[in-house]
């Protein structure tokens, strides 16, 4: 019995130009960042709590608005703690490596520190996550044309001069990228209140 079905030819194989390769690891790497932003935003939208059915009296004398919250007190993430840091912090760290460091990261050098392990520098996670928060908010399509102008202008630019500044939180840390050093600063203890000297 001989095989009469016909078998289609193997199809010619696709390549990439050399030159076309970056652009498309480029732009891979922003979709995969803004896939996994996006993943922790619904996350965090199905981990808020279900509104009560019924609602406790405000206490006496308080008005009835403040017996109750409209979401999270704050979306900061010096504001988070324990799992909701956590999330918010490998988003940011996404957000941080995949679009952050690759557009804006520039040379580092003794005028521009940066630091490998930045995440540890509270002051560069504060200023990294409010960068962030309003990127998120001015590239969106509802922030209109200028969104990403003003987001660069407001933003980007005030933070990157502190971030970056020879006495900013970096300070101690790499100046030369075949050098790289971590220290986290010590900063000014708080006072004792109500200990005379």
């Amino acid at each position: 019995m001989s095989d009469t079905s016909t078998t289609a030819p193997d199809p010619e194989p696709f390549r990439v130009p050399d030159g076309d390769l970056d652009d498309l690891a480029s732009t891979l790497a922003k979709t995969m960042a803004e896939v996994r932003q996006h993943g922790v935003i619904l996350d965090r939208l199905g981990s808020e709590p279900a509104p009560a059915s019924a609602e406790l009296p405000p206490p006496d004398g308080a008005p009835a608005d403040s017996a109750r919250k409209d979401g999270p007190a704050s979306v900061f993430i010096l504001a988070l703690g324990g799992e909701a840091y956590a999330i918010e912090i490998a988003a940011l760290s996404d957000w941080v490596n995949y679009l952050f460091l690759p557009v804006y990261g520039r040379e580092i050098s003794t005028s521009r520190p940066w630091c490998e392990q930045w995440h540890e520098h509270p002051e560069a996670v504060a200023r990294l996550h409010a960068l962030w928060l309003a990127w998120q908010q001015l590239t969106d399509a509802e922030a209109g044309l200028s969104g990403p102008s003003t987001w660069h202008r407001d933003h980007l630019d005030h933070a990157l001069a502190h971030l970056r500044a020879p006495d900013g939180p970096f300070a101690a840390c790499t100046t030369s990228a075949t050098r790289p050093n971590h220290r986290v600063l010590a900063t000014p203890a708080p006072e004792l209140l109500g200990l005379a000297a």
